[in-house]
């Protein structure tokens, strides 16, 4: 699996290896029958199955129906016993969470179950797996198929979807003094392949995670917002966020606070 990588630097390979850890839990998680009850979503569900040319570090999933009685340790051994077959042996671990939540954003609810999957090559490589237990209602799956370890099926986030999480995160994630600026590279993502943003969706995140009602929470102060935010926003601290995880970082040459308003004028909205 890591031979389908170009391996230059230290960065290439531990983005290899990480890509290469997430599809065989994906290959456990799958065998344990986890898809019938959850779906991927995130960056990494749009590294892995929409080409997006960045890497991603973690495993977001949202089970299709709240369920707090959901318990992520029953497909442990699933994950195990995948890896066990390519020959490695893995540590997974629950992440103990403060009351505050430190992932680390808005995207983390209290009903949200956090575990790290790790093992020792020459380094320590190490994934993190949340599964949102109370997910926010109005979102559209599909299956997509992924061929190694072996031929599989993952139940994803639609597109509109998956953009309407981004957004999400984009305007509400708290990081302090901290800018996840790979959430920048996935906006200009969506927007460069004209996908058509689920507003719907957005406002039913910003309605039960953030306590937003949806009357509050228009287009109109969606894009007021996203402009704030755009302005505010360091862009230097945001390209070298994103640096470690692409490929060609003279990509951000043209990223600038204009780049992003005018990115945010083209949002394409669907249905609406």
């Amino acid at each position: 699996m890591l031979s389908r990588y170009e391996i230059k630097t230290k960065d290439d390979r531990t983005n290899a290896m990480h890509e290469v850890m997430q599809q065989i839990a994906l290959a456990g998680l799958y065998r344990g029958g986890f898809f019938e009850r959850a779906a991927f979503y995130g960056g990494t569900c749009l590294r892995i199955f929409h080409d997006m040319p960045r890497f991603s570090e973690d495993l977001d999933f949202s089970l299709l129906q709240a369920d707090g009685s959901f318990c992520l340790e029953n497909y442990f051994d699933a994950i195990r016993a995948e890896f066990r077959a390519v020959g490695r042996e893995i540590t997974i671990s629950r992440k103990a969470k403060s009351a505050q939540t430190n992932i680390e954003s808005a995207f983390l609810k209290d009903t949200t179950e956090i575990y790290n999957l790790q093992f020792v090559a020459e380094q320590t490589v190490k994934i993190k797996i949340e599964v949102d237990k109370n997910p926010p209602a109005g979102f559209a799956t599909e299956y997509k198929l992924l061929m190694l370890p072996f031929s599989f099926m993952v139940r994803s986030y639609a597109l509109p979807d998956l953009y309407a999480g981004k957004m999400h995160a984009l305007l509400f994630r708290n990081w302090k003094n901290r800018v996840k600026g790979r959430d920048w590279y996935d906006f200009e993502w969506y927007v460069r392949h004209n996908v058509s943003l689920n507003f719907v969706h957005l406002q039913q995140r910003a309605e039960q995670i953030n306590a937003i009602a949806k009357d509050d929470f228009s287009i109109e102060t969606f894009k007021a917002m996203l402009k704030d935010r755009i302005l505010k926003t360091d862009m230097k601290a945001v390209k070298t966020d994103v640096r470690p995880f692409i490929k060609n970082p003279s990509e951000m040459d043209i990223w600038s606070a204009d780049y992003f308003l005018q990115l945010a004028a083209m949002i394409r909205m669907k249905n609406c």
